[in-house]
């Protein structure tokens, strides 16, 4: 009689492990990118590099992501998740509650940002220089949700007449962005004399539609 040939094969790996695997491998991708954007600048940080820092083949790379362009865009909205954190613990802090100034309100949205970018050194190569369109998008989508937050927080203070246009503050914080490109372009911790002028200069241009003193 013929034996029977095993036919056993080796156990399949749990979906769950694979999951976990395929988390921490994006996650050490996005490291590895972080840290050679902020070490090298943005034309060192290509895949090969990155995968390279990751201590991951650079067609396993492509494996999780497209392109660079994909890379740069999780990094950037990983970037956002947590400044967009840190500006609402500054714009929640109990002592805004007794906002009385148009420039507390003005430095509750610069003070944190300026600082995360002096950190992240990584994210400034990324917002500035509109290095593609999709981390435009996201820059602009993330102003444009401080913009209208701030607007509610100026006319519930009352620092503001009720019927002034979200628009202006839309237009105050793309001001405020292309005085933060210049400081950043000019000084990679950012220049503090132009980021003082960019708190000047969307201070005043908010008075403008300050509410009359009684």
């Amino acid at each position: 009689m013929f034996e029977k040939q095993s036919t056993a094969q080796a156990p399949a790996r749990p979906a769950a492990v694979l999951q976990r695997r395929g988390v921490e491998r994006v996650q050490a991708i996005l490291n590895a990118a972080e840290e050679l954007l902020g070490e090298q600048g943005y034309e060192a940080a290509t895949l090969k590099a990155i995968g390279e820092r990751a201590g991951i083949p650079t067609a396993s790379v492509y494996h999780y992501f497209a392109d660079r362009h994909q890379v740069d865009a999780k990094l950037l909205e990983r970037h956002l998740s947590a400044l967009d954190e840190r500006v609402n613990a500054a714009l929640d802090d109990p002592s805004l509650r007794t906002l009385r100034t148009l420039r507390d309100g003005v430095d509750a949205i610069i003070d944190p940002m300026l600082v995360y970018f002096r950190k992240h050194p990584s994210c400034t190569e990324l917002w500035f220089a509109g290095r593609h369109e999709k981390l435009t998008e996201l820059v602009h989508a993330f102003d444009y949700a401080k913009a209208d937050q701030l607007w509610h927080l100026l006319i519930d203070r009352n620092l503001v007449v009720a019927d002034t246009p979200r628009l202006v503050l839309q237009l105050a914080f793309e001001a405020g962005g292309q005085l933060f490109d210049v400081a950043f372009r000019n000084s990679p911790t950012g220049d503090d004399t132009v980021v003082d002028e960019a708190r000047r200069l969307v201070t005043a241009y908010l008075k403008t539609y300050a509410t009359p003193a009684p």
